[in-house]
C-alpha cells in the first residue's frame, strides 16, 4: 500500500445554514485546499459542525472532492472527514469514499491522516489503486 505525504493549505469561510439547521447551534464551513507533493490537487467540499467551546467537545462530518494528480495520475475522488473531540480528547477519519475515483484514479481507495504542526496542515495518506469496476 503505497504511503504519502506532503502540505496542504485550507481556506475555511462560514456559509448560512437553513433555518431549522441554525436553531441547533450547528455551523457551515466551505472548504478550499490546496495539497502540495505526491498529491498535487485541489479540494473543495462542506463542514457542518458543532463545538461546546466550554467543555472542549463536538464534531464535524465533510465532504470534500479532491481534484489533480495522485503520484503522477490524473483525476478526482471524494474524501469523507467524520470527526469528533470529547473534552479536548480528538479523534478523526478521512476516507476516500468508495467508487469515486475518476479517470486515471479510478479505483482508487484509502485513508487521509491530517496533522497540524507549527501551525501548518499536513497529510499521510495511504492508498491502493485496484482495477476499475465495469
Amino acid at each position: 500500500m503505497p504511503k504519502i505525504s506532503g502540505e496542504f493549505n485550507v481556506k475555511m469561510a462560514p456559509e448560512s445554514m437553513s433555518a431549522v439547521a441554525a436553531e441547533s447551534g450547528i455551523g457551515r464551513m466551505s472548504l478550499d485546499k490546496q495539497y502540495h507533493g505526491a498529491l498535487d490537487a485541489v479540494g473543495k467540499g462542506e463542514m457542518l459542525a458543532f463545538m461546546d467551546r466550554a467543555l472542549g467537545s463536538g464534531a464535524y462530518v465533510a465532504m470534500e472532492k479532491v481534484q489533480g494528480t495522485l503520484d503522477g495520475r490524473r483525476g478526482s475522488f471524494l474524501l469523507c472527514h467524520t470527526g469528533t473531540m470529547e473534552r479536548g480528547a480528538a479523534g478523526l477519519t478521512v476516507a476516500v469514499v468508495a467508487d469515486s475515483g475518476q479517470e486515471e484514479l479510478s479505483g482508487l481507495a484509502g485513508s487521509l491522516h491530517i496533522r497540524i504542526e507549527g501551525g501548518k496542515h499536513y497529510y499521510d495518506f495511504d492508498y491502493t489503486l485496484a482495477a476499475a469496476v465495469a
